[in-house]
């Protein structure tokens, strides 16, 4: 008598993967299939848990993705779910309205993708169990400034109505809104579930009206890192919603901190880069961990620490290998020389550190150059590379900024390396 689906979103299938492809082709080709893994995994679960139906909140594919070798995966999966009698529900959202392949892809009959104009259908069901009706409405253009709530059908009475809808709700700053609406907006539509998609971040809110965020399958770089996953929904006879997490992701990208605080040998640090890699790998629910290194803290080793990177990045490969299903995507070094007593050292190199750091780095004009420096780099680059050095104008002061103070850091520590050498 119950009716239970499973609500995913944002699976960007296939998603191009330029950045890490530059820096890590091997990575590059696990995490560039985890997108189509983790459609198979949600699949998987429809079919274990026998649902009614898998409901795709926008964005299945990434951009104008129109590759027929992406089609016929899709195709191939989405068959699996018609030959057990389950209903698949499709919205497009902000990345895949323009696809050609919703549009033009021969799917099962058991496959609703909804247009641009907004539709109530109602689940075939016994007289005696409770209607159900599912609404949903597709991104015309890539673009969507103004809500769409407006446009959607109201809700049939007596039935359980479940709203399909690709929203950045009130927004984040530094982005666009895309349909935008707000939670009393959502609950005055009087349905009694929201399937909604565009946010990567899982959030559910709401009792009597429950608006739910199932956040991405799989992530794709560290910032939308830890485990991801879909919502499996049951429907009671009571109307009664039960929402269960389901983690679907292939791999898992997570912060891993290093401490080296008092740390002067560098077989210890490298034995405290192996423990902090076990340790997060322990945790981790998902079948490979990508882990993005950043070594702190005060150590006598600070200096040699930056200037030997590519060394300290070769031993964390070999210890993430020897765990096993785990990899280091990144090094970052935010580690510190242990601070000296007095107001100067009487080592010209300290001195100059702090030169740096209080008379240049703080620097009014210097920050001016160097923004106008990284305007310029940044407007040499694709389109689709430029949000690397931010997405808004206050990270991308930040970004700046940081590079200054890791590029003053290393050269610190090379002519530190020069020093030794002599």
């Amino acid at each position: 008598m119950t009716y239970r689906f499973v609500h995913a979103a944002d699976i960007h299938l296939d998603s191009p993967l330029r950045s890490l492809a530059m820096r890590h082709p091997e990575l590059a080709g696990l995490i560039g299939n985890a997108t189509r893994q983790a459609l198979i995994r949600i699949i998987d679960l429809c079919l274990a848990e026998q649902v009614d139906a898998l409901l795709i909140a926008g964005d299945l594919y990434d951009g104008d993705q129109n590759s027929m070798k992406t089609a016929r995966f899709l195709a191939e999966q989405l068959r699996r779910l018609h030959e057990a009698g389950i209903l698949t529900f499709v919205i497009r959202g902000n990345h895949d309205a323009m696809s050609r392949i919703t549009k033009e892809l021969v799917l099962p009959d058991s496959v609703k993708v909804f247009g641009g104009r907004a539709e109530a259908l109602e689940i075939p069901r016994a007289s005696s169990q409770i209607p159900i009706v599912i609404h949903g409405l597709s991104f015309a253009h890539p673009h969507a400034p103004e809500s769409l709530l407006g446009k959607y059908r109201p809700p049939v009475e007596d039935a359980v109505n479940i709203g399909m809808l690709h929203t950045s709700l009130a927004g984040t700053p530094g982005h666009d809104l895309y349909a935008p609406c707000s939670l009393a907006d959502l609950r005055a539509t009087g349905f009694r579930y929201w399937a909604l998609g565009h946010i990567h971040k899982r959030a559910i809110v709401g009792d009597a009206c429950l608006i739910a965020m199932p956040g991405m399958p799989q992530g794709r770089d560290i910032n939308e890192a830890g485990p991801k996953s879909v919502s499996l929904v049951t429907v009671g006879d009571d109307r009664s919603i039960r929402i269960e997490e389901r983690v679907t992701s292939v791999a898992q990208f997570e912060r891993v901190t290093v401490d080296a605080t008092g740390v002067e040998d560098w077989r210890d640090l490298v034995s405290g880069v192996a423990r902090a890699l076990e340790g997060t790998r322990s945790e981790v629910a998902s079948a490979h961990l990508v882990a993005r290194l950043q070594v702190v803290g005060a150590t006598s080793l600070a200096w040699r620490i930056r200037r030997d990177m590519d060394l300290l990045k070769a031993e964390a490969d070999d210890r993430a290998a020897v765990i096993g299903s785990c990899w280091v995507e990144k090094l970052e070094i935010a580690c510190q020389p242990p601070a000296l007593p007095g107001e100067t050292s009487g080592d010209p190199l300290t001195d100059l550190h702090r030169l740096i750091e209080e008379q240049i780095l703080g620097s009014d004009a210097f920050a001016a150059t160097l923004a106008g420096m990284a305007e310029e780099i940044r407007a040499q680059l694709p389109q689709e590379c430029r949000d690397v050095l931010g997405a808004d104008q206050d990270a991308f002061r930040e970004h700046v900024a940081r590079l200054a103070r890791d590029g003053a850091e290393t050269v610190v520590a090379r002519l530190q390396a020069a020093g030794e050498e002599r």
